[in-house]
C-alpha cells in the first residue's frame, strides 16, 4: 500500500516513486510498464490513483502510452530534465557526473548574469529578504532542512530582482539544483566545503549595487558548490 506523507496525495507519492525507479535506470528507456490494474495490485491502490499518477509522469515527459502497446519509457532526450520534481528524483540516486557536469554549466550561464542585473535593480526589499535568508542559512547550517530552504530563497529572490519574467520563471528548476545538489554533499560521509564565505561576498555585491562583484561572487560560490558535488560522486 503506498502512504502518502501527510499533505501528499498518494498519487504524487506513487508518481515519485514510479519516477526515481525510471530516472535511476530500474525501468530502463524503451521498457513498458506494467499495465494499470497490475500496478494497482502491486501497490494496494485504485487503478484511478495509478493513472493520475502516471498522467502526471507523462506530463514530465517519462512516458507515452499507446493502445496496444502499453506505457513506455520515453527516451531521455523527451525528459523535461529541468522539472523540479525529475531534478529531485535524479539526486535521490548517483546521477551520472555527465549530467551534474551539465547541470552546473547551465547554472554558470544563468545565474553570473542574473546576479548581475540583481546587483542593478534590486530594490531595498530584495536585500532585506536576501539578508534574513543568509541570517537563517548562517543558524541552522546548510546541513539542515531550514539552511536549505532558505538557501532557495536567497537565490530565488536574485532571480526576482533582475526584474525580468522569463528569468523568474526559472526560479523553480534553480532552486530546485540548488536545493538537491546541497542535500546530495551533506548525505555523503565527507563533509563539504563552507559555502557562507562566497554568500557572503554575493549578498555584499548585490546589497552594494556592484554587478561586477556580483558575477564574480557567483562564478565562485558556483565554482565551489560543482567541485563539491562531483567530489563526492567519487567517493
Amino acid at each position: 500500500m503506498v502512504d502518502a506523507p501527510r499533505g501528499r496525495p498518494s498519487h504524487t507519492q506513487l508518481a515519485r516513486e514510479l519516477g526515481i525507479a525510471i530516472v535511476t535506470g530500474v525501468h530502463p528507456v524503451g521498457s513498458v510498464l506494467p499495465g494499470e490494474h497490475e500496478i494497482a495490485i502491486q501497490r494496494g491502490v485504485s487503478r484511478s490513483l495509478v493513472r493520475e499518477a502516471l498522467r502526471m509522469l507523462s506530463a514530465k515527459g517519462l512516458l507515452e502510452s499507446k493502445p496496444k502497446a502499453g506505457t513506455r519509457i520515453r527516451e531521455r532526450a523527451s525528459w523535461n530534465l529541468l522539472d523540479p520534481d525529475v531534478l529531485a528524483w535524479m539526486f535521490e540516486g548517483e546521477p551520472a557526473v555527465g549530467f551534474v557536469h551539465s547541470l552546473f554549466q547551465l547554472r554558470l550561464i544563468v545565474e553570473p548574469a542574473a546576479a548581475e542585473f540583481a546587483a542593478a535593480l534590486r530594490t531595498s526589499r530584495h536585500v532585506s529578504r536576501m539578508g534574513h535568508a543568509l541570517e537563517q542559512m548562517q543558524e541552522h547550517g546548510l546541513a539542515s532542512p531550514i539552511g536549505q530552504a532558505a538557501d532557495q530563497t536567497f537565490h530565488h529572490v536574485i532571480l526576482e530582482a533582475t526584474q525580468n519574467e522569463l528569468l523568474v520563471s526559472l526560479a523553480g528548476s534553480i532552486g530546485a539544483a540548488v536545493r538537491w545538489t546541497t542535500i546530495f554533499k551533506h548525505r555523503q560521509t565527507r563533509k563539504p566545503s563552507d559555502s557562507m564565505p562566497q554568500h557572503r561576498a554575493l549578498f555584499d555585491a548585490i546589497a552594494e549595487s556592484d554587478p561586477a562583484g556580483a558575477r564574480a561572487a557567483t562564478m565562485a560560490l558556483i565554482a565551489q558548490a560543482q567541485a563539491d558535488t562531483e567530489l563526492s560522486l567519487r567517493n
